[in-house]
């Protein structure tokens, strides 16, 4: 089964712009390589790693897929294959987050908050420190002082620059992202 990562980051950027052409070729990179393409599903960094996807010469049907906060599957941008219009608003982040990595480009409140839920749903986590927004704010730092996984001793919010050291980093790190978060626990099995 091919992986899935998700691209998280700003959700209003210029076309133009670093960050979209950041996030056009990380979207590219990964299809190249044989993952999947997950994210909110909207404008800005998510529609730009989508159109990146659709560049790339191994892309398929279905290689974008669009996790919407609204009903409305309208809202998606025009390089989106699948559609979940969840209707869960930012509650949907979750859902964004619990991709088999995630990568995240800039950003703000938003993309802080997939953030803090891949950390706590034990997923592999790369943030562009390159650019400004909390990709570069957390890029190379742990998000909280949790033990994730005992055999993971550099676990962090893995730094990178450009597509091909994500590509790298997530050659040499997520089939060690291997846990499943089970529920909130209190130190007690219940």
């Amino acid at each position: 089964m091919r992986k899935i990562v998700a691209i998280i980051g700003d959700a209003i950027i210029e076309l133009d712009s670093e960050k979209y052409k950041l996030a056009f070729e990380a979207g590219k990179a990964l299809v190249d390589n044989g993952y999947r393409v997950q994210s909110g599903g909207l404008k800005g960094i998510m529609e730009a790693a989508f159109h990146g996807a659709k560049s790339s010469k191994n892309y398929k049907e279905g290689d974008t897929l669009a996790i919407l906060p609204c009903f409305d599957s309208s809202w998606a941008n025009k390089y989106s294959d699948i559609v979940v219009a969840t209707g869960l608003d930012i509650y949907r982040n979750v859902i964004v987050a619990n991709a088999d990595a995630v990568v995240a480009i800039g950003g703000g409140s938003g993309t802080l908050s997939e953030l803090a839920h891949a950390w706590a749903l034990k997923r592999l986590i790369i943030g562009y420190e390159n650019v400004d927004g909390w990709s570069g704010k957390l890029a190379g730092k742990k998000i909280d002082n949790r033990i994730r996984y005992e055999n993971i001793k550099d676990d962090m919010v893995y730094p990178v620059s450009s597509a091909e050291e994500m590509i790298k980093l997530l050659g040499e790190k997520i089939d060690l992202y291997n846990q499943y978060h089970g529920g909130i626990s209190h130190g007690e099995k219940r």
